[in-house]
């Protein structure tokens, strides 16, 4: 995406006028729902044990005054997706999940065809609250199943096992029109075969969308303190994911993001937003969002302490807000790319001012620097990393930090 000679550098000026929007993103919704059976060891979300019984009506009482207070940020928005994400959403009551999208229609000027994404996890599903979750409103489920092996689960973790995961995948197939399946890879003790296996299984569930992970040893989880035994090498790991991507893609699955492969029309519109560096509102304890306004782009994170964030939220003075800034010109380069380059095609130039409201001129030294490494390409009207680039993701992003 060469679009200016290599080393002219950007005008001083570059960032100092700020920044100045054409016109807003799409916006979407992120809800969290911060509990869990058990908090898996690799885990590294804002996710509660549960202790005793959901408080289903403080949390949503709580959900409604977080909602009403931001409001006034979004007046007059269409919301075009929906994620409720956790924890496990599927630990909540069809009439808590009922009255949870009630509340967003009444609120929101919510899309009719809005994509209203669940996640569940394989050890909550039952196959009636499915349907009550379904005639709710929910349209879509990704369904956290990471392997069909035993050992792998018990491995990390996780309380369901194989034949659990194969129900709940046909329960929500019957349920749901669109359904995603979450795998990893690199597992414990996991060989080349065991993994090949795992993603031919959930491949025959011919579902629509499939989200395929390397396991990380995340910062601040069991695993990073107390790694597991017989993990794969780096190579045995790289191999394995490109053995997933080639399997995925000639089964049908198109690799669209790094770890997401779908179908024709089976993409997560949610998702995509998030990676077009759209806007989305975070309601929910420790949820994040982000909101453009014509002058200016506004980062907020709620506290993540469930029942701190329900005790601040319905006093309605602002407390449960923990953080809330706008971020800097200088910033955006590294934000936006951080997302976009992520996609395989990339984002056409364009969007980079629409979403940012600086001019492409702000990052031309920095593109010329990673085409003439080969890591982007030379097309200039997308901003797309070459595979080079894709393989060395991180360090392609990371140059936008300067």
């Amino acid at each position: 995406m060469r679009i200016a000679p290599e080393g002219k550098a950007a005008p001083a000026s570059a960032f100092g006028g700020g920044i100045r929007l054409a016109s807003l993103p799409p916006l979407s919704l992120y809800v969290h729902v911060p509990w869990c059976v058990r908090k898996c060891p690799y885990c590294d979300f804002n996710s509660h044990e549960l202790k005793g019984e959901l408080p289903e009506q403080e949390y949503l009482s709580a959900l409604r005054a977080d909602l009403e207070q931001a409001l006034p940020l979004i007046w007059g928005r269409q919301v075009h997706t929906v994620f409720i994400g956790g924890g496990t959403p599927s630990l909540l009551s069809a009439a808590a999940v009922d009255e949870m999208l009630a509340m967003f229609r009444a609120c929101l000027n919510l899309w009719p065809d809005a994509e209203i994404t669940m996640e569940a996890n394989p050890g909550t599903v039952e196959a009636a609250r499915f349907q009550d979750y379904a005639r709710s409103g929910v349209n879509r489920v990704s369904l956290g199943i990471q392997s069909f092996d035993d050992a792998a689960l018990a491995a990390l973790g996780r309380i369901h096992d194989s034949a659990q995961a194969r129900r709940a995948i046909e329960a929500a197939q019957k349920a749901f029109g669109r359904v995603n399946l979450d795998l990893m890879f690199a597992l414990p003790g996991q060989s080349p075969d065991a993994c090949r296996a795992d993603l031919q299984t959930a491949m025959a569930f011919g579902t629509e969308h499939l989200s395929l992970y390397n396991l990380t040893l995340e910062p601040n989880t069991v695993f990073a303190k107390y790694p597991p035994p017989a993990l794969p090498d780096d190579d045995t790991a790289a191999a394995m994911q490109d053995t997933v991507a080639q399997l995925a893609e000639e089964g049908g699955w198109q690799r669209y993001e790094v770890s997401a492969y779908a179908r024709p029309q089976g993409r997560s519109r949610h998702n995509l937003n998030y990676w077009e560096f759209g806007d989305y509102l975070g309601i929910g304890p420790g949820a994040h969002g982000k909101l453009s306004f014509p002058d200016r782009i506004l980062r907020q994170s709620r506290l993540r302490q469930p029942q701190s964030w329900m005790t601040a939220a319905l006093q309605r003075q602002g407390g449960h807000i923990a953080e809330e800034r706008s971020v800097e010109a200088s910033e955006l380069p590294f934000e936006f790319m951080l997302n976009a380059l992520r996609l395989k095609h990339g984002v056409s130039a364009a969007s980079f001012e629409e979403r940012t409201g600086l001019s492409l001129a702000a990052i031309l030294p920095v593109v010329n620097r990673a085409v003439a490494k080969g890591l982007l390409q030379s097309d200039p009207s997308r901003i797309q990393a070459t595979p080079l680039g894709w393989r060395f993701l991180n360090d392609l992003q990371a140059m936008f930090l300067d």
